[in-house]
């Protein structure tokens, strides 16, 4: 699909299967979500920009690369996104931390906001969304909303799982907005949960029903 990254590497395909077990723990759920969203994280963060910088090594003076200023603000939708983003916060522990709290009515599949709160310089930043499960796409497409009335400019959306109605919900609606993700399932059930999937994300991290 058009401006959807499908992380195929070979570490992210294993923890992947491992995470879909139904019989694997609460802790291991947790672990594996936090080392997914670790190694989604250099994918999503390929293409920041470079500067060279001056540096003295034990040996030598030298010229070095590093990243050019980019500002970063992780935007975790609540609850198991916090989790998700944790493996990422090891990464850029300068980052700073968005959170938005969404739930899906059962009922008409309408994402409600019940928390959101932001750095004030949305809008110098780059915005990378994450939700580890993209079903049908409501909740990411309110928190990319959220987020654009807030003044975020430049936003990418990260998740471990989506179906193909809400990436095209998603790119349909938001056509700016890259996707990476570590796999696109084969649709949804009449419940909208992705089929084949891996359950509800926040009860199986929590241990919650």
């Amino acid at each position: 699909m058009d401006g959807v990254t499908v992380v195929e590497h070979p570490l992210v395909q294993h923890k992947l299967t491992l995470i879909r077990e139904k019989e694997i723990s609460t802790k291991s759920f947790r672990e594996l979500l936090k080392e997914i969203g670790m190694l989604l994280c250099y994918e999503v963060t390929r293409d920041l920009p470079l500067t060279e910088v001056e540096i003295e090594t034990p040996m030598a003076r030298m010229q070095s690369a590093k990243i050019a200023g980019k500002k970063l603000v992780f935007v975790p939708v609540l609850r198991a996104g916090v989790t998700f983003v944790d493996g990422m916060l090891d990464l850029v522990p300068t980052a700073r931390v968005a959170h938005i709290g969404l739930y899906r009515e059962p009922r008409t599949m309408v994402a409600v906001e019940y928390f959101f709160k932001a750095p004030s310089d949305l809008n110098e930043r780059l915005a990378i969304v994450v939700s580890p499960v993209v079903a049908t796409g409501n909740t990411a497409i309110a928190a990319i909303d959220r987020l654009k009335e807030r003044g975020a400019k430049e936003i990418r959306l990260v998740c471990l799982l989506t179906a193909p109605e809400g990436v095209e919900r998603v790119r349909g609606l938001h056509p700016d907005v890259l996707i990476w993700t570590a796999a696109i399932d084969q649709g949804l059930d009449a419940d909208a949960f992705i089929l084949p999937g891996l359950g509800d994300a926040g009860d199986r991290a929590y241990g919650t029903r």
